[in-house]
């Protein structure tokens, strides 16, 4: 070529090649680099070595150069698929540094962290303030009712502050001025004022109500603030009963006849009678005189549910410290009426210085806690007759065991201050005595399970011929064996009631499983239930079975079939009830307050405003109310709660949104005026 001689080309193309070279080991290094912080490759290969016999797989794995590199071959493996080698051990990575630990918790007054503390403040959204006075009204028509016009209430307004721990049928001072007498405690019982003057405000909570402390603290300590009322602690703080300390009242579990605690005492009573059998043969009991419920308290630890009663009387607020600490009480008294429980309804029955006179009017009173006691089942009696040796008390003692003795009970042992009866398993001892012995057998005719305003009655309660009662199983058997009184409730039934008793547990099954996996229910606090249409208990006992921590208030309407023996015989607990009237407890003692086809059959008898009302007043600010019922009466619910200050969901049941039902959801929030 012109111009360009061997050398020059030379030259040239040493250039070119050592400037390919040096690209070239660029590359190499950066790409080295980059590959460093990746996970290597792994390539899997398997290859048949064929035998005489058989074919034989061997597998063989090649990996990139970086390869002493620690990774999780799982990772990368479908987990369906199984590996055909053996997973190399990974080198160990040397351990990470630990990170400071951190401490949350409140400074005491010493100085020192402690996270012993609960939070009692409410989330600014269940919180509303300045609700206000005034109720807002409005007339509209109601097409699910005919077109007829009703009253709305835009907003109800907060009672005044002596409503706040208002019983309507209990504090109607009105109607127990009028009363004839009071000496055999007429004043304790139930006096409802008129439908002109039932409760049209919302019931206020005290100054500086807390959310309360959740069981099973509870049981042992409860906020000063919710229950501002010292009287006990002064009267009853040497017997061990309850006692202040700051802002908190604290529950050693002692007794007026038990000041070294209930556990010690019930240790005593199993050792004295063990076919007692707590737990197991006894499984519910009637506490009578409760004080602060620490006797029932402390035997739900062993599988025993009681339902503590006691007066409002000169220590009025023992049932609402017993509600406060989750153990299940009502306000009752031994007056003139039938307590509000069915026959054979307890496995024993329990006065621990009850200050209830046993014997006046021949019995009359024991008469009514034999009607409620089991057949075979126990009355225990701790009392100063049982063990002092003053003349007026043994003659009590005398009376007592000559009263006893006439109702056919046997009297099984005296061990200290306590002393045990049993009741007969049939009415042969009865039939045997001698013709004029008093009190009589009640007539045939008298239905022992009919008890809404029904007067006590001085006669002995016949036990059914057939055994029915008597035969119950132990828990927890019980609690799903269908009983034999299930035959004798009255009712219309196009299946077997045995179909309808397993239908009603397996439908409340499925559904309360529903509320666990949607709405978290083993995550919030329900501690307190009460169903207010029971049934058979079938929503009690799928709350049991699915271990939620609490107890139900099984409620029987009494415009509906008397199923209470049922839900005792199965091991539960319950009281009849007329939601047209208020029911006898204090305001906010239930977490959750559960209504299930309750309104579209009640609002035939009842204003539906009065019954919701009522479920706020008893509703725990915090508290929720879920109701299950007909399209024709969710708006005016949903009207209703909303006037309330609820803050209230509209959801679809299981069946879908073209269901004639619809579940209303409600939670409760704090008002403040």
């Amino acid at each position: 070529m012109k111009g360009l001689n061997y050398a020059d080309f030379k030259g040239q193309l040493t250039v070119k090649i050592a400037a390919f070279l040096f690209i070239s080991l660029t590359f190499f290094y950066v790409g080295k680099h980059w590959s460093d912080g990746y996970q290597q490759l792994v390539f899997y290969s398997t290859t048949a070595t064929p035998t005489p016999a058989t074919t034989t797989q061997t597998s063989s794995v090649s990996i990139s150069p970086n390869h002493n590199k620690s990774f999780n071959i799982s990772s990368i493996i479908p987990e369906n698929s199984v590996p055909l080698v053996s997973e190399p051990p990974a080198v160990p990575l040397p351990p990470p540094s630990p990170e400071p630990i951190q401490r949350f918790g409140i400074v005491d007054e010493n100085g020192t962290m402690s996270d012993e503390f609960e939070v009692g403040e409410f989330d600014p959204d269940e919180v509303v303030e300045n609700w206000g006075i005034g109720n807002g009204t409005e007339v509209v028509n109601d097409e699910n009712n005919g077109g007829s016009r009703r009253v709305r209430v835009k907003k109800f307004e907060l009672c005044s502050s002596d409503k706040r721990e208002y019983i309507p049928c209990l504090d109607n001072e009105k109607a127990i001025k009028k009363l004839k007498s009071t000496e055999r405690g007429e004043r304790f019982e139930r006096h409802c004022p008129k439908s002109s003057e039932v409760l049209n405000c919302l019931v206020p909570p005290p100054k500086d109500y807390k959310a309360p402390i959740p069981w099973p603290k509870s049981r042992d300590e409860v906020w000063f603030s919710n229950v501002p009322h010292t009287r006990l602690a002064e009267d009853k703080g040497g017997q061990n009963w309850i006692f202040r300390v700051k802002n908190k009242f604290k529950f050693p579990g002692g007794g007026t006849q038990f000041i070294h605690g209930a556990n010690e005492y019930l240790d005593q009573m199993s050792k004295m009678v063990p076919e007692i059998a707590f737990g197991r043969h006894t499984r519910v009991v009637l506490d009578v005189g409760c004080g602060v419920a620490s006797f029932g308290a402390y035997l739900l630890s062993r599988n025993v549910i009681t339902m503590s009663v006691a007066p409002k009387d000169v220590h009025e607020n023992q049932i609402q410290f017993a509600l406060e600490r989750g153990v299940p009480a009502m306000v009752a008294a031994f007056a003139t009426h039938r307590l509000l429980y069915p026959s054979q309804a307890f496995d024993l029955i329990h006065c621990s210085r009850c200050r209830i006179n046993w014997t006046r009017d021949d019995g009359i009173l024991l008469l009514e806690v034999n009607r409620m006691l089991r057949a075979g089942g126990y009355f225990v009696w701790a009392a100063q007759p049982v063990y002092k040796h003053e003349e007026a008390l043994e003659e009590q003692w005398k009376e007592m065991l000559n009263l006893t003795t006439r109702l056919c009970w046997e009297f099984v042992k005296k061990d200290g201050y306590i002393a045990v009866w049993k009741k007969p398993v049939n009415n042969d001892c009865y039939l045997k005595r001698e013709e004029g012995t008093t009190p009589p057998l009640c007539d045939t005719t008298d239905d022992p399970d009919k008890v809404w305003y029904v007067d006590l009655k001085p006669c002995i309660t016949r036990l059914p011929e057939n055994g029915y009662g008597a035969n119950v199983t132990n828990w927890p058997q019980r609690l799903q064996t269908p009983p034999d009184r299930l035959q004798s409730i009255q009712f219309d039934a196009y299946i077997s009631r045995k179909e309808l008793y397993t239908a009603e547990y397996k439908y409340w099954m499925d559904i309360i499983g529903g509320y666990v996996r949607a709405l978290h229910w083993k995550k919030i606090k329900l501690r307190n239930v009460m169903d207010m249409k029971a049934g058979f208990g079938g929503f009690a006992a799928a709350l049991n079975d699915h271990g939620l921590n609490s107890w139900v208030m099984n409620v029987v309407p009494v415009s509906g079939p008397n199923t209470l023996p049922v839900i005792y015989d199965r091991g539960l607990i319950g009281v009849m009830h007329d939601w047209c009237e208020p029911f006898d407890t204090y305001p906010r003692t239930y977490d959750l307050l559960h209504a299930a086809s309750l309104f579209s059959i009640e609002r035939k008898r009842c204003n539906i405003s009065t019954i919701m009302l009522e479920m706020d007043r008893i509703l725990r600010p915090g508290g929720r109310a879920y109701i299950r019922d007909s399209l024709s009466v969710m708006e005016e619910l949903q009207e209703i709660g909303n006037a309330m200050g609820w803050h209230v969901t509209l959801r679809d049941t299981a069946e879908g949104p073209h269901a004639s039902y619809r579940l209303l959801v409600a939670d409760k929030r704090l008002l403040r005026p």
